[in-house]
């Protein structure tokens, strides 16, 4: 178990609550967890229906979200269980209220995932002046991280925004470095936004974290069972992260950019290719569980 807790609070990256409770035996503590449909759709339970041919509806799916999140809710911490929305790339920002203002009324510590899109942010601006957490994913440049903060601007709440590291290191830029980026222009801000590092794929990207000295970081369960087999290392003063793309090459490096925070929000150019795969992505694995008809 973990002696001392690092500053960087711990999130679990997962569906199942059993994962969790170990987790949490294991280390000592769990801060928060992060869901989404991907993650729900691998849910054992789930699995286990699907593999009996039984295939939900959208409203059984729903309320299964919603029975796993609630067996979360009391096993974590402050950091709390973000709850993400089901949106495509169609789906407008009144319609990902309407989920969110739900969802939110299911555990006492939600956060309201939604995408880091147009009307992904429209939402979040509505859901942040109804008190209601949010917690921005998908983020994958520094562009997206400033219309974030300058969209939940006067939030009582504090608002996650979730730069998705292990996505961009796939595609051969380092993703700590977005890390790092949205940290210093959050530096001489009024800190209404905490930066959650996401797409965790390596013991590396996590001391990096730690480095970086980044609020939140969410892992999943087999990072975090590393780190309690490694003794729980933490980074030297020294410590830099040298990621290699799948060819073995050091990952190019994002250029930190000089941007206005007291811009408007919709100032920044907020599209990325990588933020549109994700959203398919989750859309698809939601709809691997759905019944054809639904």
């Amino acid at each position: 178990m973990l002696a001392n807790k690092p500053k960087t609070r711990i999130l679990v990256d997962g569906g199942d609550p059993n994962e969790t409770l170990r987790i949490k035996s294991l280390i000592g503590f769990v801060d928060g967890q992060t869901t989404n449909p991907s993650l729900i759709a691998k849910n054992p339970e789930i699995q286990q229906l699907i593999a009996t041919g039984h295939t939900l509806s959208s409203q059984e799916e729903e309320n299964e979200y919603k029975k796993i999140v609630q067996s979360i809710s009391p096993i974590v911490g402050s950091a709390g269980v973000s709850i993400e929305v089901f949106a495509d790339l169609g789906t407008k920002a009144e319609q990902m209220f309407a989920q969110g203002k739900e969802m939110f009324s299911w555990i006492p510590n939600a956060y309201i995932k939604y995408p880091c899109t147009h009307e992904g942010l429209r939402a979040a601006h509505m859901s942040v002046q109804k008190g209601i957490r949010v917690n921005i994913t998908l983020c994958f440049s520094q562009e997206q991280a400033a219309a974030v903060y300058a969209v939940t601007k006067g939030s009582k709440e504090p608002v996650y925004v979730s730069p998705f590291v292990g996505r961009l290191d796939d595609r051969g830029e380092d993703g700590m470095d977005l890390v790092k980026n949205i940290k210093k222009m959050y530096e001489n801000s009024d800190h209404h936004v905490l930066v959650l590092g996401a797409s965790i794929r390596g013991l590396s990207h996590l001391l990096c974290s730690f480095a970086l000295g980044v609020e939140l970081a969410t892992v999943p369960t087999k990072i975090l069972e590393e780190w309690a087999a490694r003794g729980f290392p933490m980074p030297n003063p020294e410590f830099r992260y040298e990621g290699r793309d799948a060819s073995g090459k050091p990952l190019k490096t994002i250029p930190y950019k000089d941007l206005d925070l007291g811009q408007p929000w919709e100032s920044f150019d907020i599209t990325h290719e990588l933020t549109t795969k994700g959203i398919q992505k989750f859309v698809a694995d939601y709809r691997s569980t759905l019944r054809r008809s639904a």
